[in-house]
């Protein structure tokens, strides 16, 4: 059930996945006057993250570093210190400082969540940020030949489709704090991000996933701009969304927001060569499941492609902001 909103208040919005797709458009949403909640992935068991969950019991703490900069208030020689990966040192390369800064605080204060919430605080950011789940979560994959793909980094690489993704319920326990939150929101944003290591694993979380269904919140959904080898092969708009559907059991979204901005010849040609195409947008599937397209050029090309993140969060706040004043 929503909580009503109280008049002057800015809007609630919980911000569900993972993965760098969700940090860029965060840095772009915070600057808009939302009260953000980040509930992120902790289903990473690979490189330093997998290492510190190993070795330390901790949840990963890759994604959550990563939202958690996206969201501060930090001078950019503090942010670039944060995200330092050595490249050497025995037991250090590897590791982010960001990593073993969680890792530490998650030791001073005697768990994970409240080593991020104090972070959080001496950061400066703007809003929160919240594990999924209490504790680290052993993903799982069944694949279109029947065979079981376990751990989250192992995905990708099985070179099948993916038919589902999986956890054991039994052993996952939602943060309380995240549906708290969920159950609060004036609307609820999932992705980008990889669909089945890093939306999918939030999720399929039993109780997050419940307070989701329930919630009367306004739900959209951002659609990657490029598929992804061994993850979203050949995927259109609509087959990310049935992904999820297959997964939840229902239809979640309101609007569906995709980039129909033009990609170069050039750019297509180099992600082609990694596998990766544009997500076509199937506009008639799409809206067959009562959503409304908002489409417009969300990308922009660096180094790699990602969402424009002050577009996106324009159009994000200015959807949430018209739900608002309808629902009055």
């Amino acid at each position: 059930m929503q909580n009503r909103h109280k008049i002057g208040a800015p809007p609630k919005i919980v911000v569900i996945g993972g993965g760098t797709g969700l940090s860029v458009m965060l840095r772009g949403l915070k600057e808009k006057p939302m009260d953000i909640t980040a509930i992120v992935t902790v289903a990473d068991d690979g490189g330093s993250s997998g290492v510190l969950r190993n070795e330390l019991q901790i949840p990963p703490p890759g994604d959550v570093r990563n939202v958690l900069m996206a969201l501060a208030d930090t001078e950019p020689l503090l942010a670039e210190v944060l995200q330092y990966r050595f490249n050497s040192g025995t037991g250090l390369a590897g590791h982010s400082l960001g990593n073993l800064m969680l890792a530490a605080m998650a030791d001073i204060t005697g768990d994970f969540v409240t080593g991020v919430r104090e972070l959080s605080r001496v950061l400066a950011v703007r809003g929160r940020v919240l594990p999924a789940a209490a504790q680290a979560i052993v993903l799982k994959a069944e694949m279109a030949d029947g065979s079981i793909v376990i751990g989250e980094s192992m995905i990708p690489k099985a070179g099948q489709a993916i038919k589902r993704v999986f956890i054991d319920s039994e052993k996952a326990h939602a943060l309380p704090e995240a549906v708290k939150a969920i159950e609060q929101a004036d609307a609820i944003l999932i992705g980008p991000g990889s669909l089945y290591t890093s939306i999918m694993p939030n999720l399929i979380v039993p109780m997050l996933a419940q307070a989701i269904t329930e919630s009367c919140a306004v739900k959209l959904f951002v659609c990657n701009v490029m598929t992804q080898p061994g993850e979203t092969d050949n995927y259109t708009v609509s087959d990310h969304m049935n992904a999820i559907e297959a997964h939840i059991g229902l239809q979640l979204f309101d609007y569906v927001i995709v980039n129909n901005g033009e990609i170069s010849p050039q750019v297509e040609a180099k992600y082609a060569e990694m596998g990766a195409k544009p997500v076509a947008i199937d506009l008639e599937a799409i809206r067959s499941k009562g959503c409304e397209v908002i489409a417009d050029r969300f990308v922009l090309f660096q180094t790699f492609l990602r969402h424009d993140a002050e577009r996106l969060s324009h159009h994000i706040y200015k959807l949430v902001e018209n739900w608002m004043l309808r629902k009055r």
